[in-house]
């Protein structure tokens, strides 16, 4: 593929590509970074795609490639441990009060996951990727995926019952 129809199709992939980058890094301005540079080495690399398979996909694999070698780098520099995101920095685009502050508790909780289960959750839960896809963006078996979002809901599901039963308190 030529680097100008890459470049055509990066402004379509860029949201999918920062919220993966978001799920990697935990910060935004982190996130920023690695956004930008998947997209610099998606231009750079655009000869190595595929046109019979996903551009996003191809895009979030270079993403996932360049993080973990930005983590390699940083454990030989012995760095300390990444922030998580603090929520107030997240965009709001919820629509009502309401649903934004669910929306919030819920990111949260998300980003608080594990590094391996947040970001098979932000592929299959959020950017609608299948099992089979998610496991060769993150380079592992489809049975690793299912364990990874298997673990999640477990730790999701008792968040969303704490809060449905106190709301269901709340009612009465």
């Amino acid at each position: 593929m030529k680097p100008r129809s890459v470049r055509d199709m990066l402004p379509r992939a860029l949201p999918s590509i920062w919220r993966f980058a978001l799920s990697l890094t935990g910060d935004i301005e982190m996130t920023n970074d690695l956004s930008q540079s998947t997209c610099l080495r998606a231009v750079e690399k655009a000869d190595q795609f595929r046109s019979a398979g996903s551009f996003e996909g191809w895009c979030l694999q270079i993403c996932r490639s360049i993080w973990l070698n930005e983590l390699r780098s940083r454990a030989s520099r012995q760095d300390k441990a990444f922030a998580t995101v603090d929520v107030d920095q997240l965009p709001d685009i919820a629509p009502g009060i309401e649903q934004n502050l669910f929306a919030r508790e819920i990111i949260s909780k998300v980003m608080a996951l594990p590094d391996a289960q947040r970001s098979a959750v932000e592929l299959v839960f959020v950017q609608q990727f299948t099992y089979s896809e998610a496991a060769v963006i993150l380079d592992v078996p489809i049975g690793t995926v299912m364990s990874r979002l298997h673990a999640a809901r477990k730790v999701l599901r008792k968040y969303a019952d704490v809060t449905l039963g106190e709301s269901r308190k709340e009612q009465k």
